[in-house]
């Protein structure tokens, strides 16, 4: 049997699980914002996220080039009217995530080591899932993608923060996929109170001063005790290892210092993309 063995990867995700499945060679070309795993930065560069050089591409002879989401459909259309071989995932959830998985280990012929990699992040989520259980309260999160306008409740985030022990306070807004359904008021955000917010503004830093200073929002418990963090975009807003690793490892680490519970050394991050936590520092 075939297999694909000149890949383009338009997106972040599909690059790591590849390296993750030891398939790294096959990867002919990447994202300009690939970041994971940091050699993959040494692959030629031949998109953004929302645009790609088509020459460049087609000078690389793939023989698949994997793209992600409805932003990349223009991208994707364009690749099939030159004639390439090319996959638009669109993994939303934890359940679609792993499925993405197993599926691009299919096509590399790979399954039995997918089917491994699925099984490891399913322990690792379960025991993130059993550590929060000894939290003594569930604190309100508030997972701000975007700042103007306010975006919230990408599904498979909010998942993950109910893993790590907390509660999403748009709850309703994970099944939206267009990120202009999820947009959300500052009043809202006020009216909903957050103990806690996570901040990842798609690959800008975080401005936590301009956070602070919204209107109304000094009343927000969660401003009130300096609970604001920025976490990498490419630690959770890629649906993918990443987020089921680092992403729901430093949320949950972030909560139970707010909880006062300890949290097994295996389940704490290798990363730390916030400041106040790479200096140790428990939320107040």
């Amino acid at each position: 049997m075939s297999y694909p063995q000149r890949i383009v990867c338009l997106s972040d995700e599909t690059t790591e699980i590849l390296y993750l499945l030891g398939e790294q060679n096959r990867i002919v070309g990447v994202s300009g914002f690939t970041r994971r795993p940091r050699e993959a930065r040494l692959k030629p560069k031949v998109s953004a996220f929302n645009n790609a050089d088509y020459d460049s591409i087609l000078k690389l002879e793939p023989d698949l080039v994997l793209t992600f989401s409805d932003v990349q459909a223009e991208i994707t259309r364009e690749l099939v009217l030159r004639g390439l071989p090319v996959l638009n995932f669109n993994q939303r959830s934890i359940a679609e995530i792993l499925d993405t998985i197993l599926m691009l280990s299919r096509i590399v012929g790979k399954t039995e080591h997918g089917v491994t990699l699925v099984e490891n992040f399913q322990r690792g989520l379960h025991a993130i899932a059993a550590s929060a259980q000894r939290f003594t309260c569930r604190p309100r999160v508030f997972f701000e993608e975007w700042k103007d306008p306010l975006i919230s409740g990408i599904e498979w985030v909010e998942e993950l923060v109910q893993i790590a022990g907390g509660e999403p306070i748009f709850p309703e807004l994970r099944k939206c996929h267009k990120s202009r359904d999820r947009s959300v008021s500052p009043a809202a955000v006020l009216a909903r109170n957050p103990e806690i917010i996570l901040a990842s503004w798609c690959g800008m830093k975080v401005n936590k001063q301009e956070i602070r200073l919204r209107p109304g929002w000094s009343k927000i418990d969660a401003v009130q005790k300096d609970r604001i963090y920025e976490i990498q975009s490419s630690l959770i807003l890629q649906p993918g290892p990443a987020a089921l690793t680092e992403g729901v490892r430093w949320i949950h680490t972030l909560l139970a210092r707010m909880t006062g519970a300890t949290v097994d050394p295996e389940l704490t991050p290798i990363e730390a993309p916030d400041a106040d936590l790479i200096a140790g520092d428990a939320p107040r």
